[in-house]
């Protein structure tokens, strides 16, 4: 059972693997490859964007935690001239703590310019890519476009396509049946010639009689003929010419003795 089914399985892959391969277009597909492409290429850039963005949010707090800091250190001079070593003091402990985070968010700042330089050249290449794949794609949609066509013709001049393929079809089931019309129009003369068939119409006739009336136009006509040249030549009257004209009257002729 197990193997009966391994080999149902099989024919129904292959026969569903012929059918996919026939409905298969090679010019979808490559349009289909490149909007995926495009696709990609467009997350890219939105991640390029999204890094961009995060590390234009660290300079402005960078910028402002500068300038807190620079702001503490001043406040602690001026508490330091005026005798408030604790005010001082109090300042220049913001001003470290501050400072940690500047540098923490130098650090980050780094990170991210790094990402961004990465991601930006990414997107750089993978536009090439793209680019080079859309000339090829319309390249080899134009290639098979012409070979489909070519190939459409040439079945068509040698008659293996379905569609000549059903009009030669045609035409030869129309020889054939002409042909079997021809001979049984033979057939049906030949038999009503022979006697073999009677014609409702009276109109058949026999060897013999259509014989007699082949000889009776040949000779109707030579007679026609006859009488056109003597009419012509100012001879005898037609109706001698019908009847074979004048014999010719020998006078008799006497010996001397």
């Amino acid at each position: 059972m197990s193997g009966v089914m391994k080999r149902m399985g099989l024919i129904f892959r292959a026969k569903a693997n012929k059918a996919l391969d026939r409905a298969e277009d090679p010019r979808e597909t490559l349009d289909y490859s490149y909007q995926k492409q495009l696709e990609l290429l467009q997350k890219v850039r939105r991640g390029v964007a999204d890094v961009a963005t995060s590390r234009k949010r660290l300079e402005l707090q960078l910028n402002q935690l500068q300038g807190q800091t620079s702001k503490l250190e001043d406040q602690g001079r001026k508490a330091l001239a005026l005798g408030r070593e604790d005010l001082a003091r109090e300042a220049l402990s913001r001003r470290a703590a501050l400072q940690q985070q500047v540098s923490d968010l130098e650090v980050q700042h780094q990170t991210l310019q790094g990402e961004e330089e990465k991601l930006t050249l990414a997107a750089q290449r993978l536009q090439a890519k793209v680019d080079a794949f859309r000339t090829k794609k319309e390249t080899l949609k134009a290639t098979y476009t012409a070979a489909q066509a070519q190939t459409r013709i040439g079945e068509a001049f040698s008659g293996i396509s379905e569609e000549m393929g059903d009009v030669g079809l045609a035409i030869q089931r129309a020889e054939d049946k002409t042909a079997q019309m021809q001979a049984r129009a033979g057939a049906i003369d030949e038999l009503l010639a022979s006697g073999a068939l009677d014609d409702p119409t009276g109109m058949a006739k026999d060897d013999l009689t259509a014989e007699l009336d082949r000889i009776s136009g040949g000779s109707d006509v030579e007679l026609e003929l006859q009488r056109m040249k003597a009419e012509l030549a100012g001879g005898p009257s037609s109706q001698q010419a019908i009847e074979g004209g004048p014999q010719d009257q020998q006078t008799p002729k006497f010996d001397k003795q």
